[in-house]
């Protein structure tokens, strides 16, 4: 079988000239680092400009600066920090005028953000808002989730006010564990007043396309822990993504993935963005990454061959599977072909 030998395969940074990092299950979960991740993205930003988009509203961007530096990458600055909130504003902006009051759901980079740009901030529906945006925070709870339904109670077509949401991510990644995200407390004002907000971060194009213009980049990777939002945002902004395993995705969500967020690499962690990436190889009905190959056989799918990498039998059975353009609930997949033996929180 012709393979391509190891010492030609390019890595997944050749020829990038900005790399896009996620911040939750990429880089930290909780406050600490994830493995690898600092040293990683240290050696990858030598030589080429590294940023950072995330879809967590709680933090302004000098905050976030700040932790980052505290992890070890040292030269972070507040403008390597690309943010939902960021996002939202620029939605915002279209839709109100200059100086409004706006009712925010969500902690202090939301509030940071629209009081820098005239914004009146208010947490009561009570003060006549001009919009409500809402954004994650871990001390958003019942009252500011009633606040916003009050405020929304009137669906905008019938004269009511815009809703914009900085992300609706359903998870996010702690120390602890994987914890709800903003999706939840977005989903619950939704149930209350049945309406649906405007999303101003990942997946939608907006925070890709400012961290893109930010930093000035032509051939700029994205690197995400979500199919949803992180590498369905880069497909639709036309950015190569790199899956990293170390947050909340797991390789059988790698497996079902949709033809609309299937990445250019899956990664079990940062340390191969810089190693040389092996390319499928197809032999007959015989998909063969590295020293792993699958073989798919009507409905099912049979591991040919482990490998000496468990990555590199992910990335077998998923070019496999997708190549088919079949879902994968139509296969009999062996649970060998998504053991998980991948660092997460």
């Amino acid at each position: 079988m012709a393979m391509f030998s190891r010492r030609t395969d390019p890595t997944p940074l050749d020829g990038v000239d900005a790399v896009l990092a996620d911040l939750d299950g990429v880089v930290y979960a909780g406050a600490g680092a994830l493995p690898h991740a600092v040293e990683s993205l240290t050696a990858a930003g030598r030589t080429r400009r590294l940023g950072y988009i995330t879809n967590n509203a709680s933090r302004r961007d000098a905050t976030v600066a700040a932790h980052l530096r505290e992890l070890g990458l040292a030269s972070t600055q507040p403008d390597d920090v690309v943010t939902s909130p960021q996002a939202a504003l620029r939605l915002l902006k279209d839709r109100v005028p200059a100086g409004s009051t706006v009712l925010v759901v969500g902690g202090d980079g939301l509030v940071f953000e629209l009081e820098k740009a005239g914004f009146t901030v208010t947490r009561s529906a009570d003060d006549a808002p001009a919009a409500v945006v809402q954004g994650f925070a871990p001390e958003v709870g019942w009252q500011h989730l009633a606040e916003a339904a009050y405020a929304l109670a009137t669906p905008e077509d019938e004269g009511g006010i815009p809703w914009i949401a900085t992300n609706t991510d359903w998870t996010i990644p702690q120390a602890r564990g994987i914890a709800p995200g903003n999706g939840t407390l977005v989903s619950a004002v939704h149930t209350a007043v049945g309406r649906l907000a405007v999303v101003a971060g990942k997946p939608e194009r907006p925070i890709f396309d400012e961290a893109v213009a930010r930093f000035g980049a032509r051939k700029p990777l994205f690197i995400g822990d979500r199919l949803d939002t992180d590498i369905a945002g880069a497909q639709a902004a036309g950015i190569d993504s790199v899956l990293v395993l170390t947050g909340v995705d797991r390789p059988k969500h790698v497996l079902a993935a949709p033809t609309t967020s299937r990445p250019t690499y899956i990664v079990g962690d940062l340390r191969e963005l810089d190693q040389p990436y092996p390319q499928p190889t197809v032999a007959g009905d015989v998909t063969t990454v590295g020293g792993a190959s699958v073989r798919v056989d009507g409905p099912d799918v049979h591991i040919v061959a482990e490998g000496d990498r468990p990555i590199d039998l992910v990335r077998a059975g998923a070019a496999a599977i997708w190549a088919t353009g079949r879902a994968i609930y139509g296969f009999r997949v062996p649970e060998r072909l998504y053991a998980d033996p991948f660092h997460r929180p």
